[in-house]
């Protein structure tokens, strides 16, 4: 009889363990489903371009749409500035080998360190601002620069006093020219006697970040009638901002609204959004929606705009601001053929 009830009490026990385990189990499944508790966290490297952060233009832009993700998508992040061009295949590749699930680069230079990284690291998920790579893990991130530089530059042509206006671009390399073509296009259109004067900083990445070298190409372009400058220059554009400000001339920003820092001499900023392309792009590879495909933010998808002149607005006047909208839909409705340089 003692047999009997010690036999009874052990498989009881083993039986309220195996129950007690299952209803744990199935807790513990059930937690995961609805809190996301045991989920795994999606880990972002960011590559910043050569001149890094601070650069209040496309370092910022991107930097913000991550961090962005990293408050509202719980992501982890990582960010690194290279210091030079050299530097940016290893980095990458560190950012890969670090278990990072999507690596994004900032800028068309990386476009070849990024295709030979992406195929080493095929499971790797990859995004490249400004470039095209052609690889299955790899989203192409690009913009229809063109599109605001033709905008801006038809407000160049409708606000000069002095029938001349100028561009400061980085370098002379066609990514910038269609920037600075686009522009010429711009002011031209609406203004026929316009002319548009170019002068690029310097012929390497350097030139992305020299103010004091734009500033002196600036007060020059001014000196000889300019009245109003665009840049496309990076944190370079800053120079630009200083040389406005002292000459009492006018400026154009270019990638981030930069309209606040002058005031009232920078009649509006050429809107790129970078951030919103590296946020979205985060986003689908937390949702598990990322795709290897080229990604194209215009006009049309709000990508690419102008600022709404919050310092500027009662100068430039709602006729002149009524026309930059009417040019803006027949961009969107292809009435108006904005020049691209980088396509033949």
């Amino acid at each position: 009889m003692k047999r009997l009830l010690m036999i009874f009490l052990v498989l009881a026990i083993m039986f309220g363990l195996v129950a007690c385990g299952g209803s744990q189990q199935g807790s513990q499944g059930q937690n995961s489903n609805a809190g996301g508790n045991n989920e795994k966290v999606v880990k972002v490297g960011l590559l910043t371009g050569v001149g890094g952060l601070g650069d209040k233009s496309f370092n910022d832009l991107s930097y913000e749409g991550a961090k962005k993700a990293e408050q509202d998508l719980k992501i982890k992040l990582k960010v690194v500035e290279p210091p030079d061009l050299a530097s940016e295949e290893g980095l990458l590749r560190d950012l890969a080998k670090a278990g990072n699930d999507l690596v994004i680069g900032v800028g068309f230079d990386m476009a070849e360190p990024i295709k030979k990284v992406a195929g080493e690291f095929p499971n790797t998920k990859f995004a490249i601002v400004d470039a095209v790579v052609d690889k299955p893990n790899v989203a192409s991130l690009t913009f229809n620069e063109h599109e605001g530089s033709f905008l801006v530059g038809a407000l160049a042509g409708m606000m000069t006093k002095t029938n001349k206006v100028g561009a400061i671009p980085a370098m002379d390399i066609p990514f910038l020219n269609r920037f600075t073509k686009a522009y010429e296009q711009g002011a031209k259109y609406v203004n026929p006697q316009v002319q548009v004067v170019i002068q690029p900083i310097g012929s390497d990445f350097s030139a992305f970040n020299d103010p004091a070298k734009a500033k002196s190409i600036a007060l020059s372009m001014y000196s000889q009638g300019v009245d109003i400058i665009y840049h496309a220059a990076g944190g370079s554009g800053a120079g630009l901002f200083e040389a406005a400000k002292e000459t009492k001339k006018y400026a154009i920003g270019c990638n981030s609204d930069q309209d606040d820092m002058a005031p009232g001499q920078i009649l509006t900023s050429m809107m790129k959004r970078v951030d919103v392309a590296v946020y979205d792009t985060i986003k689908d590879v937390v949702e598990g929606k990322y795709k290897g495909e080229v990604k194209v933010f215009g006009v049309a998808n709000g990508g690419i705009g102008i600022t709404d002149m919050k310092y500027t607005k009662d100068l430039i006047g709602p006729e002149k601001i009524k026309k930059l909208d009417e040019l803006k839909q027949g961009i969107i409705a292809g009435s108006i053929k904005v020049i691209d340089v980088t396509k033949k």
